[in-house]
């Protein structure tokens, strides 16, 4: 894999030229506090338009909720081409108990190359990379063949409708060629893939009565259970890689094509001598390529009758997503990795849910590459400061490869 014509060595130097600029701007980011479930972004927002600005670009504020703004920012190249779009996110996560952090959760703590603080790796860092990669690309938008748009939004942490999904809805000139998303899926790889998801909440009832004359499945709770117990042990399923993705079985690892099944709330019964006469559930399923989510939600059902007295409703779902590792994005992203780090990223499954997945259900190519060091973050987020400057250069390469005038 190559990635002529685009001159590597120089765009590695002028990674680490900005590299004091770029771990800068990732502090501010983590200084400025985004934590969702309240996902109140106008601070981070303020910190990244800022800095679009003084590099003499203008860009917009869009909102559907004014808690939660997002930058859309673009431009034209020299001549006619594809449409590149850049994606990251700046919500974060909840630090939880603060008490368990061990380093500062809104500064930036440096130790040993390390970078760590609240969102960090999920994904202040990935994102400060794509927004200096935007401005370094727009210097040198005289090499560009087309277009390139930066969308830095809210509410991804929580699967929302105010950051992409409002974009995309608004506005379909940000679909774009190909994109970009700064989230990435651990070790600095290739995430060509995302898991499905499927929430049901599953609800079991029974005739009212009392507990002494309680009987095998009798009860709504132990109707419930028994449903519960058995979609568990699905934990143990792996699913065959689609057509054209088997590369994903030799990098998948232990959990890229495993269906994964977690009773996250359950509730049920109103006094321990009566029998229960409602039981409830929410599952949450995370569906490997390979797989569907309507299979998934047609045996819980089949399971449901089985055992009697049990319904379900779906809370929300998508199914898995992919796009080729033989498609030139993939194929550039892994090149650029190779002359920047001495070997290609490995094409993986990301296992949390990103915005890229818009993009594909779109028909839109779109991978997830990005600083974050583990599979998801948490508490003492960090990431490698290495990785985040290798970022910003991995960026500018698979870009002014995609957008060469001699490929257009």
């Amino acid at each position: 894999m190559t990635v002529a014509p685009v001159d590597i060595a120089a765009i590695k130097a002028f990674a680490q030229a900005r590299r004091d600029e770029l771990l800068r701007l990732c502090a501010e980011l983590v200084a400025a506090p985004s934590p969702q479930p309240v996902g109140d972004t106008t601070a981070p927002i303020a910190v990244l338009e800022g800095t679009l600005r003084a590099a003499g670009l203008a860009p917009e504020l869009r909102h559907a909720d004014p808690r939660k703004p997002n930058i859309v920012c673009s431009f034209e190249g020299t001549g006619p081409g594809p449409h590149l779009v850049l994606n990251g996110h700046v919500d974060t996560l909840n630090p939880g108990d603060e008490k368990a952090w061990s380093v500062p959760v809104y500064t930036v703590s440096r130790r040993n190359g390390r970078m760590s603080g609240l969102g960090i790796g999920n994904m202040k860092a990935g994102t400060a990379a794509l927004t200096e990669a935007f401005i370094a690309l727009h210097a040198r938008r005289a090499e560009i063949a087309g277009r390139v748009s930066l969308t830095l939004v809210s509410d991804e942490v929580v699967f929302g409708p105010a950051g992409s999904a409002f974009l995309l809805e608004a506005d379909n000139g940000l679909r774009g060629d190909f994109l970009i998303n700064a989230e990435g899926p651990g070790h600095m790889n290739l995430a060509v893939a995302e898991k499905g998801l499927l929430w049901l909440r599953i609800e079991a009832t029974a005739a009212a009565g009392q507990g002494m004359l309680t009987g095998t499945g009798s009860s709504a709770i132990a109707r419930l259970a028994r449903l519960l117990a058995e979609i568990d042990g699905w934990n143990d399923e792996r699913a065959a890689p689609p057509d054209g993705m088997t590369a994903l079985a030799d990098h998948a690892g232990e959990h890229g094509l495993r269906l994964s099944v977690n009773t996250g709330k359950i509730e049920g019964g109103n006094f321990v001598s009566q029998v229960a006469v409602k039981a409830r559930a929410e599952v949450d399923f995370r569906v490997p390529p390979g797989l569907t989510i309507e299979v998934i939600e047609s045996r819980v059902r089949v399971l449901a009758e089985r055992i009697g007295g049990i319904t379900l409703a779906r809370i929300k779902g998508w199914n898995p997503n992919w796009t080729p590792i033989e498609h030139h994005l993939s194929q550039a992203v892994m090149a650029a990795s190779a002359v920047v780090r001495g070997k290609p990223a490995a094409p993986v499954v990301r296992l949390p849910a990103s915005d890229a997945m818009r993009w594909r259900a779109l028909g839109v190519p779109a991978i997830c590459f990005g600083p974050q060091a583990e599979l998801a973050s948490g508490i003492d987020d960090y990431v490698f400061e290495q990785d985040v400057v290798d970022c910003l250069a991995i960026y500018m390469a698979t870009a002014l490869s995609l957008l060469s005038p001699s490929r257009a």
